[in-house]
């Protein structure tokens, strides 16, 4: 989970500055809080996330010990594939993800006929995605879906427009799935070569291998 630290900062003349960090794990803007309040120059912290909602320190040092028991910094890999000839779909996703102090990562398959372009099978692979994301139980969450799709990650972005009613109702289905889960999705294009985990979970997709793991990372 990441944040933005808001200090109100106080001169031994009583005046007050306000200055506002970067984006930092909310780990590390804890122990930042617990510095700047030895200077005894503090007069408030507090803590942002990128939907707005703030926290005094006690409360999100309560928040985070109730994320130590829920899904947290998560990063999701999505590819679809589209075969002609078959007329099949394979959707993939790699999921990334931190449960207290230990790392996971998730592998997901499935294949999927009757879709008509490359571009629906990228849709559905977001789609399973955020469908498992609910089976976890993550809730109120910032995450980050990455995906060589420019199509798929600019227009859920808003930054191209959608004018395919096909593709719209992709994205309607996504964004419900986030809205129920209270998830802020932010969404990064990337090159095929970084993508590779997704692209490969997709095409065993096509050939009816669906795969549904999940591993503790070193």
């Amino acid at each position: 989970m990441k944040v933005r630290m808001n200090w109100t900062y106080q001169t031994p003349k009583k005046q007050t500055v306000f200055f506002q960090s970067d984006e930092l794990e909310a780990e590390l803007a804890l122990l930042m809080a617990e510095d700047m309040e030895r200077t005894g120059r503090t007069k408030s912290i507090e803590f942002t996330d990128a939907r707005g909602v703030t926290w005094s320190k006690k409360e999100m040092l309560k928040l985070m010990e109730e994320l130590e028991y829920e899904p947290a910094s998560i990063m999701v890999y999505f590819d679809g594939s589209y075969d002609k000839e078959s007329g099949k779909s394979g959707a993939g996703a790699a999921i990334y993800y931190k449960l207290g102090k230990e790392r996971f990562r998730v592998r997901i398959s499935q294949t999927l006929d009757e879709l008509p372009s490359n571009n629906e099978a990228e849709y559905a692979a977001l789609l399973l995605a955020v469908n498992y994301l609910a089976e976890l139980g993550v809730s109120g969450q910032e995450v980050l879906f990455k995906g060589d799709s420019l199509v798929a990650v600019n227009q859920l972005s808003g930054e191209w427009p959608c004018y395919e009613e096909q593709h719209q109702s992709w994205i309607n289905r996504i964004e419900e799935g986030l809205m129920k889960l209270k998830i802020s999705g932010n969404y990064e294009a990337i090159p095929r070569k970084e993508n590779k985990e997704a692209d490969q979970l997709s095409k065993q997709a096509i050939q009816g291998m669906n795969v549904r793991s999940r591993i503790k990372l070193d």
